[in-house]
């Protein structure tokens, strides 16, 4: 069976939140990314909004790892994600935008989930699928800090590209996504579902799907500010530096 990316990112998307000393919440979406190492070992990568991280006081946060059982019912089982050690982050800023990376040891079924480093977006994939203005795309997070059930998933909303030009990347690197943005949904992928199906020879799971950015901004006519996903692929490009601290602890599978 063909990949489906609307089902593949449901299933990588996770919550991320904190409480701080006051009961006060912060809350939003993160997405996990497989991008093995140069060594070609395997690395698990969480995406999010580097203000979500930043905009958290306390040196651990939660995130909602989900179970399936046997009998096909979910469990709801959020754990501990430190985001820094005596202060210092544990994530990786893009130097110049609002893209967060941080290496998880994630569960294996969200392991397995991770949505492959190929089905981000480079620098020619709008211009390859002619995607401009109009066009349709889908994000999924966890507005308000809300999800689509109880077991976790997070919710899916459809908007449609507001600026223009796209591209060049290097000139534009964010663009608008006429859509209702709400706290909660910063760090939620923003994907073309695709045209059809894949190809021989194409990396993408389906003609014209692709992740093209990560959620990272709310105006104030509620429309989302999208950076695109060649960015979030200069900051895992970050990780391959000194080694990262990484202390993330998984829940059982």
């Amino acid at each position: 069976m063909e990949p489906d990316l609307t089902i593949e990112l449901i299933n990588a998307t996770v919550q991320i939140e904190q409480l701080d000393g006051a009961g006060a919440r912060t809350v939003g979406t993160g997405f996990l990314i497989d991008a093995p190492r140069p060594d070609g070992s395997p690395r698990t990568v969480l995406v999010t909004a580097a203000h979500l991280f930043e905009r958290m006081p306390r040196d651990e946060a939660r995130i909602g790892w989900r179970f399936a059982g046997s009998d096909g019912t979910w469990r709801y089982s959020p754990g501990p994600l430190p985001i820094r050690i005596a202060g210092r982050p544990l994530w990786t800023r893009h130097p110049a935008l609002d893209v967060a990376v941080m290496e998880v040891r994630a569960p294996q079924s969200f392991v397995r989930a991770a949505i492959p480093l190929a089905w981000l977006a480079d620098a020619r994939s709008f211009e390859t699928w002619g995607v401009g203005p109009g066009d349709e795309m889908m994000t999924v997070g966890y507005p308000l800090g809300q999800s689509s059930n109880r077991a976790g998933f997070p919710i899916l909303r459809t908007g449609r590209v507001a600026s223009y030009p796209l591209t060049p990347i290097d000139q534009f690197p964010t663009f608008l996504l006429d859509i209702t943005v709400l706290n909660g949904n910063s760090g939620g992928p923003v994907f073309m579902a695709g045209y059809g199906r894949r190809r021989p020879g194409t990396e993408y799971p389906a003609d014209g799907a692709f992740i093209a950015g990560v959620l990272t901004k709310q105006l104030e006519l509620e429309i989302g500010v999208v950076t695109h996903a060649v960015h979030v692929r200069e900051a895992i490009a970050l990780l391959d530096g000194p080694e990262p601290l990484l202390t993330t602890r998984p829940a059982p599978d």
